[in-house]
């Protein structure tokens, strides 16, 4: 817990019916760098970082959602991000109602009519241009075309925030997303924070829904090699008290909510039906914390040293959404936000995003 490596970092997110967003602006508490690498939102503000020493990195939008939308008639086809190909030959953008504010899921709605749209771009809005796209194979081939997995339904996950219709991502076996390229992610043993908001009622016991940072060739290149946040009940690499599902680290070759290999019993069973998911790392050090996306305030599982065979870690830095680091995509999840940041977060200023997600009101 060594302040010299910390970093202050302010998330403010307020109401997504606001238009006068000053997102995300970070104040240091040491010379390490500390900036917002890429968020998942669903709503696509502007990114205008408030006074700042450094500024916003990445930041993706999702259920809010600026993605491209490529309908298609056979479910078992999926489309490739890269030509944006559909039976009709069509794609289209989905931004918002206005700046700031919520997706214009109308929009949406009526561009997929009479057909199924699938989520073929979730679009990095920093201007780094970490999208991310249609997961490649890697270790386990998904089954589209070349091996990639599917790609995610546009309508699958349709919620309300503030009362305004949005539409998150909803993962079933065999979909998933990836960047395997992404720049300002952390690697090696630099610090890093993340957070993400699931549907706390939709899992399963595969591997494995995780959103975070991962191996760049898409392989189990060893413990350590990832830090992603994962959901589930799997208890193959680890598990928590209860029968699940868990918020854990999915550091790979492990699941972990604790410093234990296999049961950590610390880490509660969580399924509020909007959860917020916590998992942050430094040297020989992290965190595991979660609670009720729609009231409250976050509790901490764990914060302390990292398991045996994990210090220091060797993170290389790709971005993952719905599977595992080897491309293992058994599992299921619904996904409507995330964030990952460079440095260590102060646990007031994950409360403090807590707080801002609170006043979202998120809501069938």
């Amino acid at each position: 817990m060594r302040s010299s490596r910390r970093s202050e970092t302010y998330f403010s997110y307020n109401s997504p019916t606001k238009s006068d967003w000053t997102c995300y602006s970070y104040k240091q508490a040491s010379s390490a760098p500390a900036y917002m690498l890429y968020a998942f939102l669903p709503w696509a503000p502007l990114w205008r970082p408030g006074p700042a020493t450094t500024t916003a990195g990445v930041a993706h939008p999702v259920s809010q959602r600026i993605a491209q939308l490529a309908p298609y008639t056979a479910p078992t086809t999926a489309y490739s991000t890269r030509s944006y190909a559909s039976p009709t030959g069509k794609a289209k953008k989905i931004g918002t109602l206005y700046a700031g504010g919520a997706a214009n899921a109308a929009a949406q709605d009526s561009f997929c009519a009479g057909t199924t749209c699938l989520i073929t771009i979730i679009y990095d809005q920093s201007g780094n241009g970490n999208h991310l796209t249609q997961a490649p194979p890697g270790a386990f081939n998904g089954p589209a075309s070349n091996g990639y997995d599917n790609l995610a339904i546009a309508d699958s996950a349709p919620v309300l925030m503030n009362s305004q219709k949005v539409y998150g991502v909803h993962i079933k076996p065999g979909m998933g997303y990836r960047n395997n390229a992404a720049k300002g992610t952390a690697t090696g043993d630099e610090a890093q924070g993340m957070y993400a908001i699931f549907d706390g009622t939709t899992y399963n016991d595969q591997c494995c829904f995780d959103y975070g940072n991962a191996e760049t060739s898409g392989t189990d290149t060893g413990a350590g090699h990832m830090e992603a946040i994962n959901f589930g009940n799997c208890t193959t690499w680890g598990s928590g008290s209860g029968s699940g599902p868990w918020i854990m680290a999915d550091l790979e070759n492990g699941l972990f909510g604790g410093p234990n290999f296999g049961w950590n019993g610390n880490n509660p069973t969580i399924s509020h039906r909007f959860l917020t998911a916590v998992v942050k790392g430094e040297s020989n050090q992290f965190a595991v914390r979660g609670g009720d996306a729609t009231s409250g305030s976050l509790s901490t599982f764990y914060s302390g040293l990292r398991p045996s065979g994990y210090n220091p870690m060797h993170k290389e830095g790709a971005i993952i959404l719905g599977t595992g680091g080897d491309n293992s995509h058994g599992s299921k999840g619904t996904f409507y936000e995330g964030v990952m940041t460079s440095g260590y977060p102060f646990d007031s200023t994950e409360d403090a995003v807590q707080a801002d997600i609170v006043a979202a009101h998120y809501s069938t």
